[in-house]
């Protein structure tokens, strides 16, 4: 089996990208970026896709390397292509020696819900809203891996946990 790297960097700038390949870097999520909008633009050989919101703060993004690129699962998908990924995902998590340290990086557009209710060994009691369904898929898949979803194990205000509103909602 091939060996990613991920590295998880506070404030995008220039140098992360010289970084990245310096270290042969596959994954780079950037979090607390200053970019505006949801866009995905080629850098160097790289794919980065991002979100920010209006006001410049609080962003995030994902920075891929070009073996890897094609193979970022694309939003709006059908639900034979989502088990798919959960079936590959799954697999390829089996084949990681337990004693290995093991880090995922996602958007599952799963909404685990403010309450661990039933998950207290994968869900630190921190988010905000209802469960959903993809929020029962991602706790079973950490529970069945000794994961822990780290977002939810610290309290943070709501701005920093709501990526997503519009006049319907919030996610």
């Amino acid at each position: 089996m091939d060996s990613y790297f991920l590295y998880i960097s506070y404030a995008y700038d220039n140098t992360n990208i010289a970084c990245v390949q310096k270290r042969k870097i596959n994954i780079a999520c950037v979090l607390e970026t200053r970019w505006k909008g949801n866009r995905a633009r080629d850098l160097d050989g790289f794919k980065l896709w991002y979100s920010g919101s209006a006001g410049g703060k609080n962003g995030v993004g994902i920075l891929v390397d070009r073996d890897l690129k094609e193979l970022v699962v694309k939003v709006g998908l059908n639900e034979e292509v989502k088990k798919q990924l959960w079936d590959y995902l799954d697999e390829m998590v089996r084949s990681i020696p337990h004693a290995e340290k093991l880090f995922i990086g996602g958007d599952f557009n799963g909404h685990i819900g403010a309450s661990a209710r039933g998950y207290d060994d994968v869900h630190g009691g921190y988010d905000f809203g209802d469960r959903n369904e993809g929020g029962n898929s991602l706790l079973e898949f950490d529970r069945t891996f000794d994961l822990v979803i780290a977002n939810s194990s610290f309290p943070k205000r709501e701005e920093h946990l709501v990526t997503f509103r519009n006049l319907i909602g919030k996610t």
